[in-house]
C-alpha cells in the first residue's frame, strides 16, 4: 500500500481518492474516519487499530496539526510496547510510506484537514 498524494482536504492511494479522513488497519483503507470528539482521538475511536495489534502507529494531525492524540491511548499504546508517531499530515505520510518499504507492519490515522 502507498500513499501517492496528500493536500489538504483529499489523500490518493493505489489510485483511490479519499475527500474525508481515514485510518489504514493492515492492508486496508477505512474511509470516512469520524472522531467522537472531533480533534481528539480517544480509544473508541481506535478499536480496530488496537486490535491489529500494529508495531507503528501512524497519526498525522492535519496540515497545520490541530487533531491530537488522548494521552490515555498513547500511554496504552506504550505499554503494549506500540511506537507511536505523531506529527502533522504531511510528514505522518511521509513516514508511513517510508515504514510500508521496510515492510513495517504500521496503522495509522489521517486528519485530512485542520
Amino acid at each position: 500500500m502507498r500513499i501517492e498524494d496528500y493536500r489538504f482536504g483529499s489523500i490518493r492511494i493505489d489510485g483511490t481518492k479519499y475527500k474525508n479522513d481515514i485510518k489504514i488497519v493492515g492492508n486496508s483503507v477505512k474511509p470516512d474516519w469520524r472522531r467522537k470528539n472531533g480533534h481528539l482521538v480517544t480509544r473508541g475511536d481506535f478499536a480496530d487499530i488496537l486490535e491489529s495489534e500494529p508495531e507503528i502507529v501512524i497519526i498525522g494531525k492535519g496540515s497545520p496539526g490541530m487533531m491530537n492524540m488522548d494521552q490515555k491511548l498513547a500511554e496504552e499504546l506504550e505499554k503494549k510496547g506500540i511506537s507511536l508517531i505523531v506529527k502533522p499530515t504531511q510528514e505522518a505520510v511521509k513516514e508511513f510510506n517510508r515504514l510500508q518499504e521496510e515492510s513495517r507492519n504500521v496503522a495509522a490515522g489521517f486528519h485530512l484537514t485542520c
